[in-house]
């Protein structure tokens, strides 16, 4: 759309808060879920359903966003998203046990879904292509610093309300955003004759949802041992198969198969895939590694996660500003090599790392994902057809949030088996030939042979363990963002207007 659009920037202001709280929902309750544990009356292995609830449901259903934008109109999908969302936010709040919360979180993401792919489809549409990579800086800010600062709001509200607030926050905005779209956005024509492809729908909902209960009950259930976890992987690889050779066999699918011979595209939704793993995960980890182990409180953990906003608002505005100058593709690589050598430097920490090198590390990993992720968004549709734009955006928020949610399951699983690891490499070191144990105050405290000492000893080896694993987690994910550097050839270089480049985020 290149013809000028009233109201343009409230609607871009009413948008970027529906995508904001949508993000933010995803991290926000990472610092509280201590709280929540003993509030709820759970372990920690169950409390952490709370994040991955919501971000698979919003996975599931973000696939036939599209479908129901061209069925429904776009307008009225995003009021009726958006008044879900803050009504299922307010009954996650007033959440009284583990399973309320789970359901709720998982309607949360039900009606969350749509958020981000019809405020990223609306910008373009009302954005003409010279100021395109600008508009998609603007979105990009509220996709990414939303994760990232979702921490620090989410400390502030524990430490000094309650961690009921965390989702009480949404009311007001909510609220505004709804108001604002109801009176600026225009409204478009809905095709009623459209028929949903449920088999498509119900059995990629099959394939992911079994995925992800595989990797967050693998680790509880011994993995291939069990009967459960060989029928939920069977289930996944089944749903998966089945919606693959639909889509391309049925006769009216929900996602078009045309979409995916577009390269740029395909290659995108590969790199957002690897971008959303490491995104959601380095903070879940963070969290807990500054709670748990450094000792920081819960209002001080917020606050050092902060940085990595800062950081992704700066490389957003940067790179809304060189985009039409410099190849998007280098952009790209820049950021992802920035971003795998700064979790090689997490790989390294011990909990008493200075508060400076602390910071540091986390504003330039915030500027790395940023300066990634803002080229992303703009090659992603350099060559795709327009009429496939509603159908891509829900497609790399779905890769985006899939790859979130199996972030978070495989650094939480590997973490535990990491721990259990190096607990055993350290304690093969206890033995009654360890001269450390047999006099001064290391053998009054920690002598085996007593209950107590004994208790002490292992409590210091896991401790060990723990910090072991965490670095181990590190470098997993920094394997898995060098790996994406090999997704870039296989793009062709964004041609915008020239005027791109003088455009300000």
């Amino acid at each position: 759309m290149t013809q000028p659009v009233p109201h343009r920037a409230l609607i871009t202001g009413c948008t970027m808060v529906a995508t904001l709280m949508q993000a933010l929902d995803s991290t926000i309750a990472n610092v509280a879920l201590p709280y929540m544990q003993g509030s709820l009356s759970t372990t920690a292995d169950q409390v952490t359903w709370v994040l991955t609830s919501y971000v698979i449901a919003s996975a599931i259903m973000t696939a036939p966003v599209g479908w129901l934008a061209a069925r429904f109109g776009r307008k009225n999908l995003f009021i009726a998203s958006l008044a879900g969302f803050t009504l299922t936010s307010m009954l996650c709040g007033a959440a009284q046990s583990l399973e309320q919360m789970v359901v709720f979180r998982l309607a949360q993401g039900v009606f969350g879904a749509a958020l981000v792919p019809l405020s990223q489809a609306t910008l373009l549409d009302i954005y003409p292509v010279e100021r395109r990579a600008s508009a998609m800086a603007i979105w990009g800010m509220g996709v990414m610093v939303g994760p990232i600062l979702g921490p620090t709001l989410g400390g502030y509200l524990t430490e000094f309300y309650n961690w009921r607030w965390v989702f009480y926050v949404n009311l007001p905005f909510g609220l505004l955003a709804i108001a604002g779209l109801l009176a600026c956005m225009p409204a478009e024509n809905s095709d009623a004759t459209m028929r949903f492809d449920w088999t498509g729908f119900a059995v990629l909902a099959l394939g992911i949802g079994a995925l992800q209960l595989m990797l967050d009950r693998g680790q509880d259930q011994d993995w291939f041992t069990s009967r459960e976890i060989m029928t939920e992987a069977v289930l996944a690889g089944l749903g998966l198969y089945l919606f693959v050779v639909h889509m391309f066999t049925a006769e009216h699918p929900f996602l078009p198969p045309a979409i995916f011979r577009d390269r740029n595209f395909t290659a995108a939704l590969l790199m957002m895939f690897a971008i959303g793993m490491v995104l959601l995960a380095t903070s879940a980890l963070l969290a807990p590694y500054l709670q748990n182990l450094a000792g920081y409180p819960v209002e001080t953990t917020g606050l050092a996660m902060a940085p990595r906003g800062i950081g992704t608002m700066a490389a957003m505005v940067l790179a809304g500003r060189i985009g039409g100058r410099i190849d998007q593709r280098k952009l790209m690589a820049a950021g992802l090599l920035l971003l795998s050598w700064t979790l090689y430097d997490m790989s390294l920490w011990t909990p008493d790392i200075s508060e400076r090198r602390l910071l540091v590390t986390i504003l330039i990993q915030g500027f790395a994902i940023g300066i990634v992720f803002n080229p992303l968004s703009v090659t992603a549709f350099t060559t795709l057809a327009p009429q496939l734009r509603g159908d891509g955006t829900a497609l790399l928020s779905l890769f985006r949030n899939t790859g979130a949610a199996i972030g978070i399951s495989v650094t939480a699983f590997s973490l535990a088996q990491f721990t259990q690891a190096a607990h055993a490499d350290l304690a093969a070191y206890v033995t009654p030939f360890n001269h450390l144990l047999q006099s001064g105050a290391a053998g009054h405290f920690y002598n085996p042979a007593s209950a107590g000492g004994a208790a002490l000893l292992d409590a210091a080896i896991h401790r060990q363990a723990q910090i072991i694993a965490y670095n181990d987690d590190y470098r997993l994910m920094m394997v898995a963002t060098l790996g994406a550097l090999l997704l870039l050839p296989l793009m062709r270089r964004h041609r915008g207007p020239v005027r791109s480049a003088a455009a300000g985020a």
